[in-house]
This record gives C-alpha cells, sequence and structure tokens, in this order.
C-alpha cells in the first residue's frame, strides 16, 4: 500500500475518473448558475447580462422571506431533534440484545421508502375530510387544517411537514451513531461499570466523546439535508396556500421551471449553496473534534 501511494501515476490513474466526473456533474453547472445568477435569462434566448438585479430583486420577493424563514426553520429543527432523538435512539438499540435488528430496521426503513410517495401518502392522512380529522370526528372533535393553517410566526403545516421529515431521516442519524458506537471498546464501559459510573454517565462521559467526530458528519449532512429540502413539502403542500410553506428549492424550482426564470432560479441556488458552505464550515467550528485511540 506504502507502494502505491508513492507511485505518483497510480495515484493519477486513480483520481482522474472521479475528478473528471466531479468536474462535469458538480464543478461546471455550479459555475454556470454563478454566471447565470448575474443575467436575465429564459431558457429559449441567450442569457443577458444584468448585473446584481437578481439580487436586488431578492429584497423585493416575499415568498422568498417565507422560503428563507421556513429553510431556516427546517435547518434549526432537523439538527436539534435528529442529534437528540438519533443520539437517544442509538443508545437504546446499542444496550438492547433482543430485538435489536428489528427495531433498527422498523426505525431505518422510511428513510428507503419513495419520499414522493409518502409525501402524497401523509398529504391524504391529513387531509381536512379523510385520515387523522376522520379519526377525531367519530369522536366527536373537530380537527384542525393540518396543511392549510396559516396562523402563527411558524405555521402548522410547517410543523407537521417537520415532524414527518423527523419520521422519515431519523434513522439515518440513528445509524450512523451506532455505527460508530460499535466501535468503542467494551473494555472502556467494563472500566467505567467496576469504577461505580450507571449506564447514563457511561454514555456522557465515554460515549458521547468518542462519537463527536461522527456527531459533526451527521449534523452537516442533516444541515445541508433540511436546506435543500424538496420533495416533502412539494409533494404535501407545492408551497401553499398562499406560498407560506415555500423553503428556498421549491421556491427555485417554481422561478425557474414554472415561471422560466432562469437567471433569478440561478441566483437563488447560488444563495442555497452559500448557505450550506456557511452552515458546514460553522458545524465543524463549533463541533471540536478530536481522535482517540479506541
Amino acid at each position: 500500500m506504502d507502494k502505491l501511494l508513492r507511485d505518483k501515476k497510480a495515484i493519477i490513474i486513480f483520481i482522474t475518473p472521479a475528478l473528471l466526473l466531479f468536474t462535469v456533474v458538480l464543478f461546471i453547472p455550479i459555475c454556470q448558475s454563478v454566471y447565470y445568477s448575474f443575467c436575465e435569462y429564459k431558457g429559449l434566448t441567450a442569457p443577458k447580462f444584468i448585473g446584481l438585479t437578481n439580487y436586488r430583486n431578492m429584497l423585493k420577493d416575499k415568498s422568498l422571506v417565507y422560503a428563507l424563514k421556513n429553510s431556516l426553520f427546517f435547518l434549526i429543527f432537523s439538527c436539534l431533534t435528529q442529534l437528540v432523538i438519533g443520539l437517544l435512539l442509538a443508545g437504546l438499540l446499542t444496550n438492547i440484545e433482543k430485538g435489536r435488528n428489528l427495531f433498527k430496521n422498523i426505525i431505518y426503513l422510511p428513510c428507503v421508502l419513495s419520499s414522493t410517495a409518502l409525501g402524497l401518502l401523509w398529504m391524504f392522512i391529513f387531509s381536512p375530510k379523510l385520515g387523522v380529522n376522520q379519526l377525531l370526528a367519530k369522536f366527536g372533535m373537530e380537527g384542525p387544517k393540518w396543511l392549510m393553517d396559516t396562523s402563527g410566526f411558524i405555521i402548522l403545516p410547517m410543523w407537521v411537514i417537520a415532524f414527518v421529515a423527523l419520521w422519515q431521516y431519523v434513522g439515518q442519524s440513528m445509524m450512523l451513531y451506532m455505527a460508530q458506537i460499535s466501535g468503542i471498546s467494551k473494555s472502556l464501559y467494563e472500566a467505567s461499570y467496576i469504577d461505580g459510573c450507571s449506564k447514563v454517565k457511561s454514555f456522557i462521559h465515554i460515549t458521547l466523546p468518542l462519537i463527536r467526530p461522527m456527531v459533526a458528519t451527521a449534523m452537516s449532512l442533516n444541515a445541508i439535508g433540511s436546506l435543500k429540502f424538496f420533495d416533502l413539502i412539494f409533494n404535501m403542500t407545492e408551497g401553499g396556500p398562499n406560498h407560506r410553506t415555500e423553503v428556498l428549492a421549491t421556491h427555485l424550482y417554481t422561478q425557474g421551471f414554472k415561471f422560466n426564470k432562469y437567471g433569478y432560479a440561478s441566483a437563488i441556488g447560488v444563495i442555497l449553496i452559500v448557505l450550506c458552505l456557511a452552515v458546514t464550515a460553522f458545524i465543524n467550528k463549533v463541533v471540536k473534534t478530536e481522535n482517540y485511540e479506541m
């Protein structure tokens, strides 16, 4: 292996395909989007350079304000809830012997299901006359307008979609934490039990410090996923009512593919990329990681 790592030709041969794929699929489109963000571009005609006009128009776009607020809400909600619940589930399932694989598969199952199908399913569950409200009506209660209520700073449909997203993706965080926890030597826990530590204290003083690198990774994945969140919202509400459940990704789609404002949509995409990079850098800065021998 050391000889292979010293062979520059071998390194170039192995890196070149991935580098070409990265350049063609990711780097060039990002550069094009940055250029288009400074243009008036409708797809059928050549891009016309207009400077910062698209970015200035964002300040007047009320729907973008809703989209940015909802995306930041998803970011905070997703990072906090998936961190806490994912760690809790990972800790509980790691310490049980019987039924571990069954519960793990049940919790992780929504992650591998189609988000489109799940979005349609939950839309029917929270529809005004079906699902939950139909069940409540049998007990003489009137259910709320789960996906239509627009009162409050964070409206009810956003909370509903956030909890559906938590249900779908918490299994991913749980699996990441369980993979890291399984690599911790059991002798460390045995030594702590001999010294009189409970399982809770062992989790706090042994598990949490040793899985901190995975916490940073999982939080970064959750943050990026929440900022580019699209499928559940589009299938459950399509950004309505009155654009109140728009997020940056749905607003980008609406402006680009419905109104053919590809330049403006590219500007939204640039803002989205900058937010993803800034949040990832912030998480890596805040969540300090150290290397331990396990």
